[in-house]
């Protein structure tokens, strides 16, 4: 059994102007559930005095537990933290920014009641530009929906509910944190989405911009690949292999026989072949590149019992925690 009903994480950067309201907005919607919770904010190596400032702040609001980084090791690995910290039963995420409501949290919870295991916000009224923000959102979402077969209107939205027997068994890396629904769904949990509200930004400028295409682009090939092949790569590269080795090796036969049809019935078309190399080279590539694929395959089989036999391995190193010395 956890120790508390609900744990709050929040991945923190560099948050200075905003992180008290968000201190105090969230100890007053958690503390006003008929739950044991509490709030678990994740310093990514902030710069700005954002630690010393949350310090101050456990001082005073209860129910605030510090883990602070070493240096900046980016949001999934501050949500893996979290993850790693929160002793709830369920756990809610949600940025430091203020654009997510905390108010939502309780429509997230109720929803959970319904034996379901992900509950994704969606930012369906987004306080966002359309052209750098919002666009390439839409276009993103669809392809992961599209590729991971979990169909969500808004992946990147941070406020989500998670139950912890559920979260506690999927590992990010990368930026796969826009992916944990998917994720979750591939060790067995049930996800739904709900509207929230979203917030226009008070503080700061975002961190992130379309610049993250690209990662995103190829932690999705990831995801793809964990979820359809993470148990058996060499169904993936065994695949490959066949689809170019079966047509070499069937190539390299024909030519065989048509130089053996050259050398016992003088054949015209036997004959050309053989002042052709090109079709010789071209059996020999297909051959090799399937068996290369192969071996792909075998060495990706024997790194994938390493990788489930290494789950303890973390993606960030903490410098220091701290913790509310008050209860309520």
């Amino acid at each position: 059994m956890s120790e508390l009903d609900l744990s709050v994480v929040v991945p923190v950067y560099n948050e200075i102007e905003s992180v008290e309201l968000l201190c105090r907005t969230l100890h007053g919607v958690v503390s006003g559930l008929p739950v044991k919770s509490e709030i678990v904010l994740v310093d990514d190596g902030s710069r700005d005095g954002t630690w010393p400032r949350l310090v101050e702040l456990s001082r005073e609001i209860p129910r605030l537990r510090l883990i602070r980084f070493r240096r900046n090791f980016g949001q999934t690995a501050a949500m893996s933290a979290g993850f790693d910290a929160a002793r709830g039963a369920v756990i809610v995420t949600m940025d430091a920014d203020l654009q997510n409501d905390p108010a939502d949290i309780p429509k997230l919870l109720e929803l959970m009641k319904d034996d379901v295991d992900v509950v994704s916000g969606w930012r369906k009224d987004r306080k966002d530009p359309f052209l750098n923000r919002r666009l390439p959102s839409m276009l993103a979402n669809g392809l992961i929906s599209r590729i991971t077969g979990v169909a969500l209107h808004d992946y990147g939205c941070t406020l989500k509910a998670y139950r912890a027997a559920v979260i506690k068994n999927v590992r990010l890396y990368g930026e796969m944190h826009r992916f944990i629904p998917a994720l979750a769904s591939w060790v067995g949990g049930t996800v739904v989405e709900v509207p929230v509200n979203h917030r226009a930004r008070r503080f700061g400028k975002s961190k992130y911009g379309i610049s993250r295409t690209t990662r995103v682009v190829l932690d999705l090939i990831t995801v793809k690949y964990l979820l359809r092949y993470s148990q058996g790569p060499m169904q993936a590269f065994g695949k490959i292999g066949a689809a170019l080795g079966v047509p070499g090796l069937l190539l390299m036969a024909f030519m065989m026989l048509a130089h053996l049809s050259y050398l016992a019935f003088g054949t015209e078309f036997g004959s050309e072949l053989i002042k052709r190399p090109f079709w010789l080279i071209s059996a020999f590539m297909l051959m090799l590149t399937g068996i290369q694929f192969v071996c792909i395959g075998l060495l990706a089989e024997v790194m994938t019992r390493t990788y489930h036999e290494s789950q303890s391995k973390r993606t960030y190193a903490i410098r220091e925690t701290a913790e509310s010395p008050v209860s309520g």
